[in-house]
């Protein structure tokens, strides 16, 4: 158990970039998110690309604190599950 806790905190297991996780499906919405996001960039001016970059960085930065906690609160979760199975 210590390597494991080890390994995160030194960042060597990345659970949010484990491709492992990802489905045909959701590797197919990526590609399709790409290829929009590239149409969509095509027809703006330079002052759209601008903001649609700012807006860009938001959502990333947003997703990335969502996803933060989300593992967290997982990881509680699981966490009291096993103290409870222990405990019964």
């Amino acid at each position: 158990m210590k390597n494991i806790i080890n390994e995160l905190w030194h960042g060597n297991i990345i659970p949010q970039e484990d491709s492992r996780t990802n489905s045909k499906e959701m590797k197919e919405l990526l590609g399709y998110m790409a290829r929009h996001h590239e149409d969509l960039e095509k027809s703006f001016t330079d002052e759209q690309k601008e903001t649609f970059e700012k807006f860009h960085d938001c959502w990333s930065e947003y997703m990335s604190l969502a996803e933060a906690a989300i593992f967290e609160y997982a990881f509680k979760l699981g966490m009291q599950i096993a103290i409870e199975t222990l405990i019964d």
